[in-house]
């Protein structure tokens, strides 16, 4: 894994592609005060990575764990998010004197990965929640979205492990990838990112490059 970046989705809007003739839906991605935190080494800890920490908060509202975590790794304010980055040597960690690159860290045209938690929806059937036909919506007929049998008949005469029901939906860690960076302004401290993310407005996001296509444009 390389270096990827922390942010908070603000919304979305459009930009309009001047050569393409077209118009891009685009999240924008608040991405401003990321910084380095603890750097882990294969020697001392076992593994190579680097911690970075998001989004200031009052130092009140963090437990004495996360606080002193926070300050004895030179933490200018305390944070609300912090999230490690593996590499899979010491030699690509990053220099946390540098500093995080911030915005800068990814340019127009990459290919990214965002990492997100869904929208929770509450409690919610097995039409909702799991995509499942219903029963026959006929005159007189009295299950139209409801669960029916869940049964395996005499033969085991259970139900089975993991069956669909209804119950709590959202509110799950999703990735969505391969999507583009439309554009990175570094003077707003945001990146808009082509098509939809997973989360709600002023959800936390985490956005690295794309496993699955090159760095490319």
């Amino acid at each position: 894994m390389s270096l990827g970046i922390l942010g908070k989705k603000v919304g979305m809007t459009r930009v309009f592609d001047a050569e393409a003739g077209c118009m891009i839906p685009v999240t924008v991605v608040d991405v401003n005060g990321n910084e380095f935190l603890q750097v882990k080494t294969s020697e001392k800890d076992g593994y190579s990575a680097i911690q970075v920490a998001y989004d200031d908060q009052k130092e009140k509202r963090l437990n004495l764990p996360e606080r002193t975590h926070q300050a004895k790794n030179g933490a200018t304010v305390a944070k609300k998010l912090v999230k490690e980055f593996r590499f899979d040597s010491d030699a690509d960690i990053p220099s946390k004197e540098d500093g995080h690159p911030g915005a800068n860290i990814f340019e127009a045209g990459q290919w990214v990965d965002v990492i997100g938690t869904t929208k929770g929806k509450g409690f919610q059937g097995n039409v909702k929640r799991h995509g499942h036909n219903g029963q026959p919506d006929g005159h007189g007929h009295m299950m139209h979205r409801r669960t029916g049998a869940i049964g395996a008949g005499s033969t085991p005469a259970r139900v089975w492990k993991n069956q669909k029901m209804p119950g709590h939906d959202g509110v799950r860690q999703r990735t969505t990838q391969n999507l583009k960076i439309v554009q990175v302004r570094p003077e707003d401290g945001v990146i808009l990112i082509s098509g939809a993310i997973p989360g709600p407005t002023t959800g936390y996001v985490t956005v690295r490059p794309a496993l699955k296509k090159s760095a490319a444009k």
